[in-house]
Formats: structure tokens, C-alpha cells, sequence
């Protein structure tokens, strides 16, 4: 990777304060959840579902991939509009920044008085508070700009930390890559793939769709193993492979010989999502985009009954 040259950011963007608002915010959120995650999530090895739409069902599939994997019990992640709720499962956790969404609200509507509820929300004062059975309140991560940063990041570090797995780190490396200049060679970059192991292609999925939707970028993302089986059969100079967490063997070999840009660094792999959504917001700026206000894109899904 070459060196990175300064690019001139452009005060007055919301999603530039939320993304770089993201160490402090973490922090906070971890300390929420050492003082009362216990008496608000599903306990240990209970059977549970967690879901989400867009940004929120890929922090759900983190969060279900790291229980399952700390052994705290078997953990479904679904899009809210696919959930399979009627699974026998002791409860069911929702992920959404507005508390609007349509499809989640139906759902844990449905669930009232047979099973456990709990909903992650931004705004405290949305309709998700009248139909969840607990409510972990993040207003302090709620964003302004439609393009979710901070929100999604930080109720995955309360989840992990309510598993009792280290934030330090990831709040140290964020630290990092939210002052650091972004490459000259990513705001021009074709083509980004986003690479992900275990609880990592969940990020992997949201550092793609970060992509999308602050710059209209051409974005893909898979776990990591699956690469090899045809998507890296566009892997190209001037096209960007980019790896959360734990590198296969061999990658780094075969990226070599397309030609492509890889970047596989040993950072947190939260901390390099944040360096993905920096990108994300530059790359918007060079093409003339207001990262806060995607086409076609609103804050929160609301569907006509």
C-alpha cells in the first residue's frame, strides 16, 4: 500500500462527527453494559434470535456468531422481514437505531406475551419501547445523518462486552483510524471487496454497504474462504481487497498475483470498520455527495400498511 496523502476534509457533515465520535462513544457503551447488561439480556444458554434491517441484521450477525462462539447459547441472526421466530426460542433481540422500522415492530409485536423481548435502540422515545419486553437505551450513539455509523458499532460493543469479551483494544485502534488521512489510492479505487472470518463478516457486510450508500460505490463482501470460489476472479489493479480479522491461509499470496490492492492489517477489526466508513465519506466528498443524505435512502423504513 503506498503511502497515504492528506485529503482536505470538509467540515459540516454529520456522518464525519458521528463516525469520529466512535472511541468515546464505545467506552460509554461498555461501561453501560457492565452495570446492567446481566439483568437485560438473555441469560446463558438460552436459545435466542437476533435481528435486524440493513446496518442492524449485520451487528446481529457479529453478535450471534461471538454468543455462540463464547458458549452462551445457540444464537440465530435473521433479517427482520425473513426472521423464523417460531423456532422455540427463549428469546428474541432486536437491533434498530430509530425504533421505527416496520418490519422489527411487527415482529415484536407478534411476540408479545409468549416471548422474552429485548430491543437496542437509539431513540428512546420511538414506538420499539411500547412493544419490547427490555429496552437497552443508546440514545447517546443516535445519529443525525441517514448513513448509520456510531449507532450500529456501539451496540455491538455493548453486546461484547456483555459476553465479557475486550473492548480496550478496539477502542485504542479506533482511536487511531478515525485521525488518520485516508490513501489518495482508495478515494479512486474502482472496486472494493470486503473480507470477513467468523464474527468478522458481519462487518464485512456493513463496511460494503457503507460503501453504497455514502459514495454509490461498487462494493461486494463474503467470508473470506469463499473468495477464492469465483469473486476473486475481478480482483484487479486499482481494485481494492480489504480483510476484517483473521487472514487464510494462502490470501495473501494469491492477492498478490492479481494485481489488486490487499489490505489485511492487524488492528481490531472494529477499528478497521471505522477506517472503511472514513473512505466511505471521502470517497462521497470527491464525487460531490452528501454522505448524510443518500438518494433514494431515508433514516428509518417505514412501510404503508
Amino acid at each position: 500500500m503506498t503511502e497515504p496523502h492528506t485529503v482536505r476534509s470538509l467540515l459540516g457533515t454529520h456522518m464525519e462527527t458521528e463516525l469520529s465520535s466512535q472511541p468515546e462513544v464505545w467506552a460509554r457503551a461498555a461501561e453501560q453494559a457492565r452495570s446492567e447488561a446481566r439483568s437485560l439480556l438473555p441469560a446463558d444458554g438460552q436459545k435466542i434470535a437476533v435481528l435486524g434491517c440493513g446496518t442492524s441484521w449485520f451487528m446481529a450477525q457479529s453478535y450471534a456468531v461471538l454468543r455462540e462462539s463464547a458458549g452462551r447459547g445457540v444464537t440465530d441472526a435473521f433479517a427482520a422481514s425473513e426472521a423464523f421466530v417460531d423456532r422455540g426460542y427463549d428469546a428474541v433481540v432486536a437491533i434498530t437505531r430509530s425504533g421505527t422500522t416496520t418490519e422489527v415492530l411487527e415482529i415484536l409485536g407478534r411476540l408479545q406475551g409468549t416471548v422474552p423481548t429485548v430491543a437496542l435502540v437509539g431513540d428512546t422515545n420511538s414506538p420499539i419501547t411500547g412493544v419490547a419486553g427490555c429496552v437497552v437505551g443508546l440514545p447517546y450513539a443516535d445519529e443525525k445523518s441517514v448513513v448509520q455509523t456510531r449507532f450500529a458499532t456501539t451496540a455491538l460493543v455493548y453486546l461484547q462486552t456483555a459476553l465479557g469479551l475486550p473492548v480496550d483494544s478496539a477502542i485504542t485502534d479506533a482511536g487511531a483510524a478515525v485521525t488518520e488521512p485516508v490513501a489518495r489510492e482508495l478515494i479512486d479505487a474502482e472496486q472494493f471487496t470486503f473480507l470477513g472470518r467468523g464474527w468478522t463478516v458481519g462487518l464485512a457486510h456493513e463496511a460494503a454497504l457503507k460503501m453504497r450508500e455514502a459514495s454509490q460505490s461498487w462494493t461486494e463482501s463474503y467470508p473470506a474462504m469463499e473468495y477464492r470460489h469465483g469473486p476473486i476472479s475481478i480482483a484487479a489493479p486499482n481494485r481494492v481487497t480489504w480483510l476484517f480479522g483473521e487472514e487464510p491461509h494462502g490470501l495473501a499470496a494469491d492477492m498478490a498475483s492479481t494485481g489488486g490492492l490487499y489490505i489485511h492489517r492487524g488492528t481490531a477489526p472494529l477499528a478497521e470498520l471505522v477506517r472503511a466508513q472514513k473512505v466511505a465519506l471521502e470517497r462521497a466528498r470527491a464525487r460531490g455527495l452528501d454522505p448524510d443524505q443518500p438518494r433514494n435512502l431515508s433514516r428509518s423504513v417505514i412501510l404503508d400498511a
